[in-house]
């Protein structure tokens, strides 16, 4: 039904973003996307760590996990920030 996208068609794409959403806003949005990304990737590889490990006996030698922080992009020094992670136990 679709063939392939040859350069025309992919110009006419462009084109057509450019216009909706404006030149000045494409930049910003490439940022946010980039950042999202690395933040689902470094979660990712957490709960990748985390299902890994070792599971330990109750009780022995239990402390309380490191604050993890989000990395912010180079240079943007206002996005990070400290994740709380979810705890086992109920909290009343």
């Amino acid at each position: 039904m679709f063939g392939r996208l040859g350069a025309p068609e992919i110009i006419l794409i462009l084109v057509v973003i450019i216009l909706l959403f404006g030149a000045k806003k494409l930049p910003d949005m490439a940022r946010s996307l980039g950042k999202s990304a690395r933040i689902l990737k470094s979660e990712a590889k957490a709960m990748k760590e985390e299902g890994n490990s070792s599971p330990q006996a109750p009780g022995a030698n239990e402390q309380p996990p490191a604050q993890r922080t989000i990395q912010a992009a180079p240079g943007d020094v206002a996005s990070s920030r400290p994740v709380n992670e979810p705890t086992d136990t109920p909290q009343r």
